[in-house]
């Protein structure tokens, strides 16, 4: 992808602050961090979604997210916490369409936060559930 920000990065025409890269997986700072220690784990083949990658890179970017989670951990940036976000198309968030982990630091009071919508009070009934799990399951077979 000729327009990709991510497939630049990786081919060095944009700058990144890169903390890992390898065959298949380069991870570097988010330029728009939620906080200090933003991390982004991409894959170097340019897929938009997660299925479409195939399992070992995806178990790989998960391995390398994991190693910098511990980085993190061990480093002086501040951090009570880890979130690992992947928004998966545009309804999910998705803005850069070419996979991407985030890694970021969390602590207290600071200022992110993922919020159910207000008229979500009811919790689905078990049938419900049972049903809904029932439609994936056939669909993984």
């Amino acid at each position: 992808m000729t327009d990709c920000i991510f497939c630049k990065i990786i081919n060095r025409e944009l700058p990144a602050s890169i903390i890992h890269e390898d065959d298949h997986v380069i991870a570097f700072m988010d330029i728009q961090p939620v906080n200090p220690g933003h991390i982004l784990v991409v894959p170097k083949i340019h897929k938009e979604l997660i299925a479409e990658l195939d399992t070992d890179l995806t178990s790989r970017m998960f391995n390398i997210a994991a190693k910098i989670n511990l980085a993190i951990r061990k480093s002086p940036i501040q951090s009570e916490g880890i979130n690992y976000f992947l928004a998966d198309g545009e309804a999910a968030g998705q803005e850069v369409f070419h996979t991407h982990l985030h890694i970021f630091p969390r602590f207290r009071h600071d200022g992110f936060g993922l919020k159910f919508h207000e008229s979500y009070t009811q919790l689905p009934k078990r049938e419900e559930l049972d049903e809904i799990c029932g439609n994936i399951k056939l669909s993984m077979e």
